[in-house]
């Protein structure tokens, strides 16, 4: 009999080796948000355990972060060297991500009175 990997609570944003630099970013986006990307690297940079972070990671973890609508891009600044430089920030979905990261799930159950718990459900159901 073969043995399934048991699903866990974690988001799929939290998951694997992109994990932490993913969790750096937004977290980064949330309080300073709206940064260019060569800003993000720089505040990466200055956290520990993620020193030797590249450019060219963040830049593709920001591009796939995108592509997946946890970052938009919402403008163009001009750079100092001439160059234009696209402006991002985090979407509701990204706030929602760390939000529940971050949540006990069994401690909000706890807490929650009846019509919250069916406000929630309710939403549940629509989206299946």
């Amino acid at each position: 009999m073969s043995r399934r990997k048991a699903k866990s609570g974690k988001l799929s944003v939290f998951k694997g080796r992109e994990a932490r630099l993913n969790k750096a970013i937004f977290h980064i986006l949330a309080h300073k948000s709206p940064l260019a990307i060569y800003d993000i690297h720089k505040e990466v940079k200055a956290q520990r355990g993620l020193r030797r972070v590249r450019y060219a990671n963040v830049n593709k973890r920001v591009r796939a972060l995108d592509e997946s609508g946890y970052v938009k891009k919402i403008g163009i600044k001009k750079t100092k060297a001439g160059f234009q430089s696209s402006i991002y920030e985090l979407t509701p979905r990204a706030y929602l991500a760390l939000m529940l990261d971050s949540t006990n799930l069994e401690y909000l159950l706890n807490r929650m009175d009846e019509n919250d718990a069916s406000e929630i459900l309710a939403a549940i159901a629509t989206l299946t």
